[in-house]
């Protein structure tokens, strides 16, 4: 197993080399206020029989795992997918992947809503076909919690002789984000781990040690510092490697990145919320500063993505209207994928739910006019959303949960840009492969201000009363009942009657 660990903690932030400690195989850091990212990478012989099984069904596999509770970003972790599990995936030709789903609900636990990939999973569709990084099939779920998984590491994984591993393993419980790939090309199984602060005083005290026989492991402790060309990200500090140097190695590096956050001239947050009342036709609105029209080059569009259940979907029909659209401050639908049947309840739809990729449109398309003329107050776009007729509770109101979708400028990189060699270069977040290779996202931060809980809105469902429809049984029997009976009826007079004329018919023969 190799492992990388690296803290990024803020420019201003008083930092001194003192803070880190390099004594044999174990590297003391102490009071860091930095966000911090463990990488560990598995190969074949590390991972659990039944893990390496299904692998070896997928071409490639990349699980997206996001927190619903509000934390805040720092270059170069600032890209964003939709809170909950996020997974992609891609199956070897020619070979089933019916060991997915039942190894993903032994995982993160037995509700997902997966069965095969064939019926649960959507198609994902690629704008661009040379953006080879981009996996074939989509599935959502709105996992809160990743305390399964910790049990499976710790069952699996872990030795129990290794308390340091088990302890390793509950660091997730607190985590931002967590990411798995895994591809047929590398062999191997990375896992990353993202804490935008050290849980509870928000200060690492941390000793990190080179355990056993396995690999060195390398730490880095960087700051962001200007960088020196325009789409790229320069950050300084000190390496090491536990168990090879001798003291922290001060460091300067550069690298372009597809993932920036929204300078502040361009807007850097926005609010998720649902118009009153809701009902059964709900509209997101997605708020936003004035200054967020201002796009941060000409080749800059503001997009947002929506990672919808399956008890939610968009009308695409409805937004194919281009004057509907202008109306509600959008420009066009990108991309729509998933279940978008519009008659079917929510205990029929097999799929997962539905993804929809929607380009927002600000007051002005106008680059050059809109930094001239910059508009106060701030400005919204309104989504238009339909619900599914949910299975009966007593009550007469379900809730139901919604994600916050992700928004961001997509704006045309400069050419020759080589974002692969990113070292926290992050992919496969379902939106990215709508895009061209060379495309760099600017992103907008949740308003953490404007929660109070989580980035997940609810919803109260209406639905059929159980506590209000026990007349209903009774009467649609007695209703049944009293049809045939009348039928019955009906059919008595219909056979007497013509008994009765043949009788009078016969009579007048006689005579």
């Amino acid at each position: 197993m190799r492992e990388r660990v690296t803290f990024i903690h803020e420019a201003e932030d008083a930092f001194s080399p003192d803070q880190l400690q390099l004594q044999n195989d174990t590297l003391h850091i102490k009071s860091l206020k930095a966000a911090r990212e463990d990488r560990l990478t598995f190969s074949p012989h590390e991972l659990p029989q039944e893990l390496w099984k299904t692998l070896k069904q997928c071409h490639e596999l990349h699980i997206r795992w996001v927190s619903s509770n509000p934390y805040t970003s720092i270059l170069p972790f600032v890209s964003r997918a939709s809170p909950g599990l996020n997974i992609f995936f891609t199956p070897r030709q020619n070979r089933s992947a019916d060991q997915l789903c039942p190894l993903l609900q032994k995982i993160f636990g037995l509700h997902l809503k997966c069965s095969t990939p064939e019926d649960t999973f959507t198609g994902l569709p690629m704008v661009s076909e040379r953006f080879a990084s981009s996996a074939a099939f989509q599935f959502h779920h709105l996992l809160p919690s990743l305390a399964d998984l910790i049990s499976y590491i710790q069952q699996k994984i872990c030795s129990p002789s290794d308390p340091p591993c088990h302890a390793k393993a509950a660091t997730i419980r607190s985590a931002d984000y967590l990411d798995i790939d895994y591809d047929t090309i590398s062999q191997s199984l990375i896992l990353n781990v993202f804490h935008h602060a050290s849980p509870g005083r928000g200060i690492w005290d941390e000793s990190l040690q080179k355990v056993g026989g396995s690999a060195n492991v390398e730490v880095g402790v960087l700051a962001n510092e200007k960088p020196t060309e325009p789409g790229q990200l320069s950050v300084g500090g000190f390496l090491t490697v536990i168990g090879e140097d001798t003291k922290p190695s001060p460091t300067l590096f550069s690298f372009p990145s597809r993932h920036h956050l929204s300078p502040s001239s361009c807007g850097t947050t926005y609010l998720a919320t649902f118009t009153k009342p809701t009902a059964l036709h709900p509209t997101l609105r997605l708020t936003f500063p004035s200054q967020s029209m201002i796009p941060p080059s000409s080749t800059c569009a503001l997009h947002t993505y929506l990672t919808l259940p399956s008890h939610l979907f968009p009308d695409k029909y409805q937004l194919s209207d281009p004057l509907f659209l202008a109306s509600k401050n959008l420009r066009s639908v990108r991309s729509v994928a998933g279940e978008t049947d519009l008659e079917a309840p929510d205990w029929v739809v097999k799929k997962w739910g539905s993804a929809m990729l929607v380009e927002l449109a600000p007051q002005s398309s106008d680059y050059q006019s809109v930094k001239r003329h910059r508009p106060q107050g701030s400005w919204h776009a309104d989504i238009p959303l339909h619900l599914r007729y949910l299975r009966p509770s007593a009550g007469g109101t379900t809730e139901v949960e919604v994600p916050w979708p992700v928004v961001f400028w997509a704006c045309t990189a400069e050419e020759g840009s080589k974002m692969s060699v990113n070292p926290f270069d992050r992919v496969n977040l379902g939106y990215d492969g709508l895009f061209g290779p060379k495309t760099m996202f600017y992103h907008l931060e949740p308003d953490v201000a404007g929660v109070t809980g989580r980035f997940v809105e609810r919803l109260a469902v209406p639905v059929l009363d159980l506590d209000q429809t026990g007349w209903v049984q009774e009467g649609t029997v007695a209703a049944v009942v009293m049809g045939a009976l009348w039928v019955c009826w009906k059919l008595w007079g219909v056979v007497k009657g013509r008994r009765g004329g043949l009788g009078a018919r016969k009579g007048q023969k006689v005579q």
